[in-house]
């Protein structure tokens, strides 16, 4: 019997081509990106828990309270892990990593000279937390020393090639250092770096490691089995309120610490600041889940619409088999393994499609997907169980309408349908209003994406970003003489103006507190500090609102004057920027030898507020004054026909400056395009899976309006006797479809309008959300639906009514 079955379902597909085409194309198509997308939410959701006793580590992060509202800050003061270590029994471990620029070293050995820029200044007691594996050396004492350095098993190829390097000397930045142990990276780790050094060589000052103010510290900590994690958390607030009850009042500043579990690092951080952890975005990975099972649903309703819609034209075939003696459960068999043959058949090419296709989303991605088919039994049975879920569901409805036929009326000729005459069939249009309403919500969400990223790209920044090199200074003698180089730069036609400073538009800021007497009183502001010299405005193109530059010629420039920027005006209370002028402004210095010394000035300018972050940070106050000794990097304005001469006028002249350092430069408008990866990347998947929901909708439409117009091939034969025109017969076999799609589009924009106003509440710049959107995502609709169906509609309207009307 079951040879049987098979060899009628084989004979079937064969017979009805065009219909086994499109069912089979649809569900691949579907599965394929539902697989992709499913195996990109699992990598997402793998960091951190290959590590041994994970579950008992966490994050301690920072929710910070100020004049900018609330934050989240992943550094926390040094006393927060001390304290933790030394007062809470429930803790077994703790380590401190501590925060740095993002900062290129040069290291050397031998004759190899390269720059590293992933490593960090770590606690002893790293390892005991984090357990990677070590290739060479042991993790126990691999951190004690503080002239010893432990490095990844990709730089030790990099510098000793295949030998192995422990005991040996690695010069970074010409400090010596010998490699006491070499580890093996793990692409799910939160953390990436290549190289690690002992908090004691930082050189820390003990009054700064001993801190509860200076937030520069991602601090760690595992705590003992069957520890009461809660409890821990709301004891330590407690002592953290505590201890900073001074400075929160002087601060305006509030602390609160919370543990976060080291498994949701990797996903539940965007919307931390200075995390130098590797970060996705749950909510990406949660829109992308959502847009896997939009795809997957519309490709089972489709699979389901057409396997119920033909399987009608097979009523002759049901009356046969009843009336020689089969029953109903037989049929219902025959019908569901039919549809499951189809599924299985749609399973495979989607295996291989997707074979296919992961190596180009790895290249995307930046990832190492696999697809584990052959090594993981849950995956084949999860596929297994996939193919019969769909099989049953798309063929048990079909089995049943068609062996509840009565022989008889069939084989009499009666017209067969799935609903009385005269009733709507709601099975098959509820499933069409459902696949389009996913369709038209993609459409929406694809609109949004693409116009918000665009918007990021385009958006006035308030300065110029374009045709600026910048790059940080190295060696003695360039930081000696950085007037004297920045002088020589200038000698080149090609440069326009040179600016050296801390703080350029999409590179590392200082936040700081800023104060400013009033009535008595000095009261204390947080705000970004932006280390200028006097061509800074010049060379980003920043506009003064009023006042006027830092001048050379003006002397007390350097020591005592300030510009802020238009936001400052209202934070700092000063109401207009006019009366911001000749405000005097306090600022504690970055100076180790005297930490008690201010910097006093008075505000000789406003400049028009500039995005120095990305747009999802809202303005913040900026404060632009000189200090030499934070000098760090420098910015070269080029012009645009001179750029490749003006590049190595640069080279050359910092290779007689600082020749034993090679220059390592970027362009500004680069590091701004690169804060927007992850929005580019995903409007790029959110583009290619709308348009694969849409194709997969599109082949079910095509093959419903092939049937409604076969099923109708009579009706139409007469219309077109007694007169009826091509355009008519076109309208009244697609009216009934464009009715469904109106019906998707208003069921679909009130939804697509409250999720995607949620996702744009992540930027604190964003675009409005107009009506057009939705115009034009209903318009799309509508027109992918018209031309789906006229195709169909034209080809039954222009058929010769003689050869549709004649009975044999």
């Amino acid at each position: 019997m079951l040879q049987n079955f098979f060899k009628v379902a084989i004979r079937n597909l064969i017979r009805h081509k065009g219909f086994s085409f499109i069912n089979i194309a649809g569900l691949t198509f579907g599965l394929t990106a539902c697989m992709l997308i499913t195996l990109f939410v699992w990598d997402e959701k793998q960091y951190d828990r290959f590590l041994p006793n994970g579950e008992r580590v966490y994050r301690i992060y920072n929710e910070s309270t100020n004049n900018e509202g609330v934050r989240m800050l992943a550094p926390v003061p040094p006393m927060f892990a001390t304290t933790l270590q030394q007062d809470f029994p429930a803790v077994e471990k703790t380590a401190r990593i501590m925060m740095q620029p993002e900062y290129s070293r040069l290291f050397e050995a031998g004759k190899v000279k390269l720059y590293e820029a992933s490593g960090f200044y770590v606690d002893s007691t790293y390892f005991d937390i984090f357990q990677l594996p070590f290739k060479y050396g042991s993790r126990k004492d691999a951190l004690d020393d503080p002239a010893s350095i432990v490095i990844s098993e990709e730089m030790s190829r990099r510098f000793f090639g295949n030998d192995n390097p422990v005991g040996k000397s690695l010069l970074m930045e010409k400090q010596p250092f010998f490699v006491k142990g070499v580890f093996y990276k793990h692409p799910k780790f939160h953390l990436q770096f290549n190289y690690l050094v002992p908090m004691a060589a930082a050189g820390i000052p003990a009054d700064r490691i001993q801190s509860w103010r200076w937030q520069q510290f991602y601090s760690y900590v595992k705590v003992k089995k069957g520890a009461d994690v809660q409890k821990l958390e709301a004891e330590f607030k407690k002592t953290v309120a505590q201890k900073t009850e001074t400075f929160r009042k002087e601060d305006r500043m509030t602390f609160n610490p919370f543990f976060q579990r080291l498994e949701d690092i990797h996903l539940y951080s965007a919307d931390f600041k200075y995390d130098m952890s590797v970060r996705g975005n749950i909510t990406y990975v949660k829109a992308l889940t959502i847009i896997a099972v939009f795809i997957l649903l519309i490709a089972c309703f489709n699979f389901i619409n057409l396997a119920t819609a033909k399987s009608l034209q097979r009523a002759k075939e049901v009356g046969v088999r009843k009336s020689i003696g089969a029953n109903r459960k037989q049929l219902m068999i025959q019908f569901t393994g039919e549809t499951i043959l189809l599924a299985f058949i749609s399973i495979l090419f989607s295996v291989v499609l997707t074979f296919l296709f992961l190596p180009l989303l790895n290249q995307f991605t930046d990832k190492q997907i696999s697809f584990p088919l052959f090594t993981n039994p849950i995956v084949l049975l999860l596929l297994f169980l996939l193919t019969v879920l769909v099989g049953v569901l798309a063929g048990f409805y079909p089995a049943l309408v068609l062996s509840g036929f009565h022989p008889v009326k069939v084989l009499k000729g009666n017209v067969v349908s799935d609903v009385l005459p005269g009733r709507i069939p709601w099975l098959r249009h509820g499933l069409v209003v459902i696949q389009f309403t996913l369709s038209v919500l993609l459409i929406i969400s694809a609109l949004v994406v693409y116009r918000q990223v665009k918007y990021l790209h385009n958006k006035d920044l308030g300065f110029s970003k374009e045709q600026i090199m910048f790059f940080p200074m190295r060696g003695d003698q360039l930081f000696r003489n950085h007037e004297s180089f920045k002088n020589e730069l200038l000698q080149s036609p090609g440069i326009s103006s040179v600016s050296i400073g801390y703080g350029f538009p999409g590179d590392a800021v200082a936040g700081d507190q800023i104060i400013v007497p009033r009535n008595g009183e000095q009261k204390i502001y947080s705000a970004t500090h932006l280390i200028v010299d006097h061509d800074y405005i010049k060379t980003l193109g920043l506009q003064l609102v009023v006042g006027r530059d830092f001048s050379k010629q003006i002397k007390t420039d350097k020591d005592e004057a300030f510009i802020i920027n238009e936001t400052a005006v209202k934070e700092l209370g000063f109401g207009t920027p006019g009366r911001a002028l000749g405000q005097t402004l306090l600022w504690p210095t970055w100076n180790d030898q005297r930490p008690d010394s201010l910097k006093k000035g008075m505000i000789i300018g406003v400049v028009k507020d500039f995005h120095y972050k990305s747009l999802y940070d809202k303005l913040e106050t900026a404060v632009l004054h000189i200090y030499p000794d934070a000098y760090w990097k420098v910015a070269v304005k080029m012009k645009a026909a001179a750029i490749d001469q003006s590049i190595q006028h640069v080279k050359q002249v910092w290779n007689r400056y600082t020749p034993d350092y090679p220059i390592e430069y970027n362009f500004l408008d680069e590091s701004f395009g690169k804060m927007y990866k992850a929005e580019d990347k995903l409007k790029a998947l959110v583009w290619v899976f709308t348009a694969i929901a849409i194709s997969v909708g599109c082949l079910g439409l095509f093959g419903l309006a092939a049937f409604a117009a076969e099923r109708r091939k009579k009706e139409v034969g007469i219309r077109k006797v007694l007169g009826a025109s091509v355009r008519g017969v076109v309208l009244l076999l697609s009216k009934d479809f464009v009715k469904l799609v109106l019906i998707s589009l208003l069921i679909a924009s009130p939804v697509a309008w409250y999720f995607m106003n949620q996702w744009l509440q992540d930027f604190a710049y964003r675009i409005d959300l107009g009506l057009w959107v939705f115009v034009v995502a209903g318009v799309s609709a509508l027109m992918i639906a018209l031309i789906t169906v006229s195709f169909q509609a034209i080809k039954a309207a222009i058929a010769n009514p003689v050869k549709s009307l004649r009975t044999e």
